[in-house]
């Protein structure tokens, strides 16, 4: 009586491993995944310079503002470009009087020529001057317009439209030629990659890559791998769409395939924990609980699947619950 009933608590323990599901293990392909941090960066980087020296007398941006490509920055004022304009309507005026005097001086010689009382010579002397003080006249409205153009180059314009990055001068400060006004970032916004050079030779443009915390975008594309390694890293562009462009240069956790290999795979469910120890139901010949070391986690298909290091071999059938 003994005996049976020992046989029965036996049937009931083996009971459920029977009659739930099972699955075949056997070696399946995994990738394995690198973890790495890209930075946000614009497509174009580019500084708003000053063209003309002198003195900042207006400054019309601020960190963070969005502007438009051609739209006026800043006003740099040079007063010696007043002073020289100032100068050349002087001889201008000069000049024309000269040239007003050598005009009549020229009609008085055709009437005087006419009645004999003067050569042609002299007439000929007249048109001259009157041509020589017409050219200079035109000399100095060029000039004018030279001096006029540097002082419509006090404007600084913005490259390109985008985001306001950096304004490192203020207004009343004296800027050189070609000094940077304002900085500035447009032309949409990606995440650049420093790689390790060992896992080069895994990447290719148009590989997807997994992103943590890009806002609402979960994955994005390869799209420019650098050759030239730089410190032990190869660089690379990823472009995501609908990227944050909050914060340039923001740091963004990404996650990218760097190789594949085969594993025994099991569903998290099929796992059970007990006093630090994790085992799974085999059915078979030898059916029982197996203690087994578990490593990654994959998933598939929505399902949660964690990597066998040991424990359990290729065509043993675990129970699942």
């Amino acid at each position: 009586m003994k005996a049976q009933f020992v046989a029965l608590i036996g049937f009931l323990a083996l009971a459920p491993a029977a009659f739930a599901e099972s699955l075949t293990l056997e070696y399946q392909p995994v990738t394995d995944w690198k973890a790495v941090y890209g930075q946000i960066e614009p497509q174009t980087h580019l500084p708003a310079r000053a063209r003309l020296g002198g003195t900042l007398v207006t400054l019309d941006v601020a960190e963070g503002d969005r502007v438009a490509a051609g739209q006026v920055l800043a006003r740099v004022v040079d007063e010696k470009l007043d002073l020289r304009l100032r100068a050349i309507d002087a001889q201008e005026q000069s000049l024309q009087s000269q040239l007003a005097n050598a005009e009549s001086e020229l009609e008085r010689g055709e009437a005087l020529l006419q009645r004999g009382v003067t050569t042609v010579q002299r007439l000929d002397a007249l048109r001259t001057q009157v041509e020589v003080l017409g050219g200079q006249i035109d000399s100095m409205r060029a000039e004018r317009s030279v001096v006029a153009q540097q002082a419509a180059e006090g404007d600084v314009l913005a490259p390109i439209s985008g985001l306001v990055l950096t304004v490192p001068a203020a207004a009343g400060a004296v800027v050189m030629p070609g000094e940077a006004v304002a900085t500035l970032a447009g032309g949409g916004f990606f995440l650049r990659l420093a790689i390790p050079e060992r896992h080069a030779r895994a990447l290719a443009e148009g590989d997807e890559i997994a992103i943590d915390g890009a806002g609402d975008s979960a994955t994005g594309r390869i799209a420019r791998i650098y050759p030239q390694i730089d410190n032990g890293r190869v660089s690379a562009d990823v472009a995501v769409e609908g990227l944050s462009d909050a914060f340039v240069d923001a740091r963004v956790l990404v996650r990218l395939a760097v190789g594949s290999r085969e594993a025994l795979l099991v569903p998290e469910t099929a796992i059970t924990t007990r006093a630090g120890l994790d085992f799974v139901t085999v059915s078979g010949p030898s059916q029982g609980e197996r203690v087994v070391m578990l490593g990654q986690r994959h998933e598939q298909d929505g399902a949660v699947l964690r990597e066998v290091l040991s424990g359990l071999s290729a065509g043993d059938t675990v129970v699942l619950k």
